[in-house]
């Protein structure tokens, strides 16, 4: 059984021109699983990707990502489970019947071709005029912001530029699943993020659905409708960028997504609002009720358990009042002070030995706290889980 269903996504903008003007497709993994050897790469993943959405399946190295990705576009063929475009069974269908979309980190790029004739590619391959694939080409290039580079040739194009082109191939074709394996990966950090919003951009205009793989977190939680994040072959939470950062279910997601500091302790107690949490030689926390959380404050008085809170929803206690009954407080000493532009990470090291990480943006006025200064940290009740 398909878990993770959603409902159909809103129409997220009109198509591509030309073609026949359809949108995005829905794809669906049922139970997909990927072996090689004795080795599980993908360990049943099942996701439900609605019309026109953005999904980012967002994990290390190893995960099994990028194997998902290999097996919907058609490289690599499951072992187990079945994948459905539109609610066709595309498992045993070969790669060139598929009519998907796919941009590389390597671009790919036919150095011997003209940025037109490798735009135009796809569309030989499918036997178009030579009319309409020049039409074709004119007009995708024209979406990519590359207008008359139809005669320049791949080495002449910066990086940005090769995989503008990249795109414009894997668009022209009007394709309703575009798949993207860490197409910014290459490129230098001013250059990726401008490309995330222009590929935003043009998801937003055309409605088509991508699929995206990359490791970097932030990439991810700028362009997406929804993130999957991917541990060890298996899906371990998928939700929205707020969803995962705010309610991260386990340490695993708490922790690649975005940063968190973690503290262990046992639940000693409870009430209408939550859990209380007492960590030894520091004192108690307050965890609220999270519904629908196998981790939440249903679990047993006296188990051990681990709390996050994200370093930037930490406060020192002059900064901002104190709401009696709101907050969460702890004491410690500040261990190392470190300088990253705008804002300053304070390493906070409570009685017990553990260690807060505490972020706090670079504002005039603000009093800069010293290394060996005892301090006094806080956050709300509302910014603690459990994990």
């Amino acid at each position: 059984m398909v878990t993770n269903r959603v409902t159909p996504a809103r129409n997220l903008g009109r198509p591509l021109t030309h073609g026949d003007g359809s949108h995005g497709a829905r794809v669906i993994f049922d139970g997909i699983e990927k072996m090689y050897q004795q080795v599980r790469a993908v360990d049943g993943v099942d996701l439900d990707i609605a019309p026109g959405e953005f999904v980012t399946l967002l994990g290390p190295s190893g995960s099994g990502k990028t194997t998902s990705l290999m097996m919907l576009a058609g490289f690599e063929i499951p072992t187990g489970g079945e994948i459905y475009v539109d609610d066709q069974p595309i498992a045993a269908v070969p790669p060139y019947r598929r009519n998907i979309g796919m941009v590389f980190q390597s671009y790919a790029l036919f150095p011997h071709m003209t940025v037109g004739e490798n735009i135009a590619f796809p569309l030989k391959l499918r036997k178009f005029s030579k009319a309409d694939a020049k039409r074709q080409t004119a007009e995708v290039l024209e979406l990519v912001k590359l207008p008359g580079y139809e005669q320049r040739y791949p080495r002449q194009l910066s990086g940005g530029q090769q995989q503008r082109i990249a795109v414009a191939r894997a668009l022209v074709f009007n394709p309703r699943v575009l798949l993207m394996d860490e197409p910014l990966g290459a490129l230098d950090k001013q250059l990726r993020e401008s490309l995330q919003l222009e590929i935003k951009q043009l998801h937003d205009q055309l409605g088509v659905t991508i699929i995206y793989v990359t490791h970097d977190q932030q990439e991810a939680l700028v362009m997406s409708d929804r993130i999957a994040v991917m541990n060890n072959g298996r899906i371990e939470q998928i939700g929205s960028p707020t969803e995962l950062y705010d309610q991260p279910q386990t340490r695993f997601v708490a922790s690649f997504l975005g940063e968190s500091n973690f503290l262990d302790g046992r639940l000693s107690g409870s009430d209408a609002q939550g859990s209380v949490v007492t960590i030894e030689g520091v004192g108690a926390v307050r965890v609220p009720g999270q519904s629908g959380s196998s981790n939440s404050s249903s679990s047993s008085q006296g188990n051990q358990v681990t709390i996050a809170v994200r370093p930037e929803k930490i406060v020192f206690s002059d900064d901002a009042p104190m709401v009696d009954g709101q907050m969460n407080r702890l004491d410690g000493m500040v261990v190392q002070v470190i300088f990253v532009g705008e804002m300053r990470r304070y390493d906070v090291h409570l009685a017990n030995g553990s260690s807060l990480i505490v972020k706090r943006h670079n504002r005039s006025g603000m009093r800069q706290y010293e290394r060996g200064e005892s301090v006094h940290v806080a956050w709300h009740l509302a910014d603690t889980r459990l994990v």
